[in-house]
């Protein structure tokens, strides 16, 4: 039987990790739950941050795994470090799903991490964390490594801005300006919110929606943030909430956030029906409900995310005439969710992040006034 520590591939195709954790229990069930992947293999096992900002240079690794409350050197202070010497090496931080967790978390990835999972709580069986640990764990260390392995090699130009063009007729069957913009995001998705929603003017005329893929308590804090750097108002959504202009409405963890009503009378529903892409909240089922509710009345962007989440929702909304923006694969931790979009030729344009917003900005405007 594979297990993690021993090749059962070839060398190019085995992604290296390093797991970082001053707790053996965790250790070792991070090394179990990277078992059954042929393609993954654990080179090194550090106890503390100073052990792992020496062994990513003695290994090498293509991801490190690293906690963030260790003796020595913290997860924080050792991110930091790896990040002067090693800019491209993606870092997954294992967090704790409390508030202190969520807090530690996002600082972790205003400071450079790739991504993150959550410790298993202490409530389920070591079969269930086991589980948790490698669904959420082994899609990421793939998809993080298999960017990392990209960089080095020649791609050709692309254009900073590219604009397809729209299918014959579609742009007529929009209804109207748009009354509203939604945001889908889900792997670095919290820092390209950060530098989006901090460039978007507080007079923008119409609310704006956002699903980024993250448990509860860690969007609530997200929330918190976003709404100290932003000109315009950022709240966790509530049940019922009327969606308004000048305001920032972000679906919370582990609920689907669907819109409802007429137009004129709209208003934000939140369920916890089934996952979507594995996801809840899940990007495709507010895009379809926009749909809707809005038809074409919208302008819909795809940010960083790993998967295809959004791509079926944007399909609908491409169709009935909303502009369709999306960040470009240069600026994104892992181009899987606007990739897919862009791949389909369902986006009006792809786009480097810090122009993004002014980009948006112009899609809601260029259309209101027409």
């Amino acid at each position: 039987m594979p297990h993690a520590g021993v090749a059962v591939a070839d060398e190019l195709s085995v992604i290296r990790v390093l797991v970082v954790d001053d707790s053996a229990l965790v250790r070792r069930l991070i090394v179990t739950a990277l078992g059954g992947a042929d393609d993954i293999e654990v080179v090194g096992l550090a106890r503390d941050g100073l052990e792992a900002v020496a062994m990513v240079d003695e290994h090498v690794p293509d991801v490190v795994t690293l906690d963030i409350e260790m003796p020595n050197l913290d997860g924080l202070g050792a991110l930091v470090q790896i990040r002067e010497k090693h800019p491209r090496l993606p870092v997954i931080m294992f967090s704790t799903l409390t508030e202190r967790g969520a807090i530690a978390t996002l600082d972790a990835l205003s400071k450079g991490a790739s991504d993150y999972v959550t410790k298993p709580s202490n409530t389920g069986s070591v079969a269930e964390g086991l589980e948790s640990v490698r669904e959420q764990l082994v899609p990421r260390i793939r998809a993080l490594a298999g960017v990392r392995r990209l960089v080095p090699s020649p791609r050709p130009a692309r254009p900073r801005v590219s604009t397809p063009t729209p299918s014959l007729g579609r742009r007529d069957r929009a209804e109207g300006p748009p009354e509203v913009l939604l945001i889908g995001c889900s792997t670095g998705g919290p820092d390209a919110l950060d530098k989006l929603l901090s460039r978007l003017p507080g007079d923008l005329e119409v609310p704006t929606l956002v699903v980024q893929h993250m448990p509860p308590v860690f969007t609530t804090m997200l929330a918190q943030r976003l709404d100290k750097v932003s000109p315009l108002q950022v709240r966790e959504a509530v049940d019922g909430d009327v969606p308004r202009a000048g305001e920032v409405l972000i679906a919370p963890g582990d609920w689907h956030m669907r819109l409802a009503g007429r137009r004129g009378s709209v208003r934000v529903t939140l369920d916890q029906g089934p996952r979507e892409n594995f996801c809840r909240p899940a990007v495709d089922v507010l895009f379809r409900s926009a749909a809707a509710v809005y038809g074409g009345r919208s302008v819909a962007t795809i940010l960083t995310g790993m998967g295809t989440d959004g791509l079926v929702g944007v399909r609908e909304l491409h169709r009935l005439g909303t502009r369709v923006v999306v960040q470009d694969e240069e600026t994104s931790v892992v181009w899987g969710m606007p990739g897919a979009v862009a791949q389909a030729d369902l986006a009006d344009e792809v786009v480097p992040l810090p122009d993004l917003a002014a980009r948006l900005v112009s899609a809601v405007r260029a259309r209101a006034r027409s």
